[in-house]
């Protein structure tokens, strides 16, 4: 596992995504509910920032074509059609936040 420490979890807002780049990955950041989740910032129909769209019942819209997709869980749920989106393992620790970008 390569952890890559992305914030501190009091820059996170809640029900907001919150755009890194880890390499070369472009990763969204997202607290729901308290819980910390992270997936592509890049929407799987064209190229968007996820972290431009709305984040609203633990899904996000894509801002370009509405696509939208379970944070969690990455699922694609309506819009075009399109896969999932990429996941990646977050673990908080002393008030820090780490994504796994393997």
């Amino acid at each position: 596992m390569s952890w890559h420490q992305i914030a501190n979890l009091s820059e996170l807002s809640e029900d907001e995504a919150f755009p890194v780049s880890i390499g070369n990955d472009l990763v969204a950041v997202y607290k729901l509910k308290g819980q910390v989740f992270a997936t592509s910032n890049v929407c799987t129909h064209q190229f968007a920032l996820l972290s431009d769209g709305i984040v609203e019942d633990e899904c996000v819209e894509c801002p370009l074509h509405q696509a939208r997709f379970h944070v969690p869980t990455g699922k694609w749920q309506s819009g075009p059609s399109c896969g999932p989106l990429k996941t990646y393992p977050v673990r908080v620790e002393g008030g820090l936040v780490f994504v796994d970008a393997t």
